[in-house]
Formats: C-alpha cells, sequence, structure tokens
C-alpha cells in the first residue's frame, strides 16, 4: 500500500456526507474546505442565504461538491428542515459540525439579559437541537460522528467574553454527555477547542490591550489561521483514524491551556 493509500484509509471520506452549520463563516468554511478536499460532500448551513451561497461557490470553484440550505439553529423545525434536505444527497448524514457562533465584549457590570439569552440560545440551545435533530438521523442510518465547536474559554476564563465562556463551557460538557449515551451506537460526538483565530465575531473585542494579553498568553506568540483547524477535524470526524475516540475536547491552541502566563 502506498503512503498516500493508507492516509487515505485513515482519513478519506469518499462518498461521505458533512453538514457544517455555521459553514459560511471563516472556521466554518475552512472546515467545509478540509472535509471536501478529504472526499465529503459539503452542507453549507448559515443563517443568511447570501453567505451560504458564496461559500458554496468557493468550494465548487476548488473543485468540491457542496449546496447550501439557510438555518435558524434556534429552531427545531428548521434543523429538521435542514437535515432533510441534506439527505437528499446520498440518504444519510455521516458528519454533523456545530461551527455556529456569535459573542459580544463587555465588562461584567455591563453585561445586558437579552445579548446573554441570544448568545446561549446560538451557541449552546442551538448545538443540543442541532444534535438531537441530527443523531435521530443517524440512529437510522447506521451512526455518525459530530465535532462541537468549544473555545479555549471552556478552561480558561477570559475578561469581557462572559456569556460566550458559559455558553462554550456548556458546550463542552453537552458533548461529553452525548458521546456518554450514544458511544455503543455508532454515534461519536467530540468537540474542538479553538484558541484565538481572529474570526468576525471576535475581531470587533480585540483591542490593544487584549492583544497584548493573549499574545502574553500564547506560548507560539501568534494567532491561529483557520486551515489549522483541519487536522483536527479530520481526526476526530474520521470513521477510521478516530474510530475510538469519543467525548474528547482537543484544544488547537498554541499552548494557551498550558500557559501559566
Amino acid at each position: 500500500m502506498t503512503s498516500e493509500k493508507y492516509l487515505e484509509s485513515l482519513f478519506g471520506m469518499q462518498g461521505q456526507t458533512a453538514v457544517v452549520i455555521g459553514g459560511a463563516g471563516e472556521l466554518g468554511g475552512a472546515l467545509s474546505t478540509g472535509l471536501g478536499n478529504a472526499g465529503a460532500k459539503i452542507v453549507i448551513a448559515d443563517v443568511g442565504e447570501e453567505a451560504c451561497r458564496k461559500r458554496v461557490q468557493i468550494l465548487k470553484e476548488n473543485g468540491l461538491e457542496a449546496v447550501y440550505c439557510t438555518v435558524d439553529v434556534t429552531s427545531p423545525e428548521s434543523l429538521k428542515n435542514l437535515c432533510s434536505e441534506a439527505l437528499k444527497l446520498t440518504g444519510k448524514v455521516d458528519m454533523l459540525i456545530n461551527c455556529a457562533g456569535i459573542n459580544v465584549g463587555t465588562p461584567f457590570l455591563q453585561v445586558d439579559a437579552s445579548a446573554w439569552d441570544k448568545i446561549l440560545a446560538v451557541n449552546l440551545k442551538g448545538t443540543m437541537l442541532s444534535c438531537q435533530v441530527f443523531i435521530e438521523s443517524m440512529l437510522q442510518t447506521g451512526g455518525g460522528s459530530i465535532l462541537n465547536i468549544g473555545s479555549v474559554n471552556s478552561d480558561k476564563p477570559l475578561s469581557r467574553v462572559f456569556a460566550y465562556a458559559a455558553s462554550k463551557a456548556g458546550v463542552v460538557n453537552l458533548t461529553q454527555n452525548i458521546a456518554q449515551e450514544f458511544a455503543t451506537q455508532n454515534i461519536r460526538v467530540n468537540a474542538i477547542c479553538p484558541g484565538f483565530f481572529p474570526a468576525e465575531q471576535n475581531r470587533k473585542i480585540l483591542d490593544a490591550e487584549r492583544v497584548e494579553n493573549i499574545m502574553r498568553g500564547t506560548p507560539m506568540r501568534r494567532y491561529g489561521t483557520p486551515d489549522e483547524l483541519v487536522g483536527a477535524a479530520l481526526l476526530l470526524l474520521s470513521q477510521k483514524a478516530g474510530s475510538y475516540i469519543t467525548g474528547t475536547a482537543l484544544y488547537v491552541d498554541g499552548g494557551f491551556t498550558c500557559s501559566w502566563f
């Protein structure tokens, strides 16, 4: 067996369907490209139709197979529609990536209750609802793999992102509990916890002081790039290379969570 064939046997995703919720964004887009390059058919799901259309166009320009469906992750009906549309591709959903997320940065005493509720509704409740909908489908088609997106804030505190941090801590805990419940039914559930990747949602809160604190606490002394999440995602989602991994939260953070500052 050639080295290429061996790696393909471990990480190849030919004939599989991956639904990437939040796939129109930078991190979700990078994961979509990585999964597509590994052979998967991609369903881009996001709240905005124009952003979805643009992401699918990028994927197709790179020779990848992709479609899109708009979704509201806080709506079970919308998620069920997404699942139905995805099933039209190959008759099953092999992989679900929950990458939708919103954030706002404020001092604690200025945290707005309605903003708190919205962040938890999208980041945590949305992850829970999508897992419910797609696990029900996976149970009918022989199993699958789910990748949720946590954060370094799932484990370490960082100022001014209280609702976001609470939601991501909840995502990791939820991931572990779901993984435990479905471990004997060929459904694996894991999480990636990214460090600091300057995507749309966090650029707004990256002032000079915050950047200095982040760099001081990151041993690699740099931000991550979106494609640096792909290897971890391929491992956790792959049917062979990741077949005995479930309930794991894999930190991709340049060493932030091991730093003593």
